[in-house]
């Protein structure tokens, strides 16, 4: 069996992250764990942030920027309000 990739999926979420609360249905880019697809994942949370969707203290967005396109995404998801990063396996 190949060895699995990882992508990642931003859900919107009520405020205590409940699984029940994050739609695939309505989320539902994948984001490979690649350079490019890292920026669009941060992309797509700089649109909800800007839409309002979501909440990240000003001060938090580089750390957030960063989380996203150089560490582990779903730790981005700690800066974030109404929102989280999951990642998943993918073959």
């Amino acid at each position: 069996m190949a060895k699995p990739g990882k992508v990642f999926i931003f859900f919107n979420c009520d405020a205590a992250k409940s699984e029940a609360s994050m739609n695939i249905f309505y989320n539902h880019t994948i984001y490979k764990d690649t350079k490019t697809s890292r920026k669009n994942l941060w992309k797509k949370v700089k649109e909800e942030y800007g839409a309002e969707r979501i909440q990240i203290a000003t001060d938090d967005l580089p750390v957030v920027e960063q989380t996203i396109t150089e560490g582990d995404p779903v730790e981005a998801g700690n800066f974030i309000q109404f929102g989280a990063i999951r990642a998943f396996e993918c073959y």
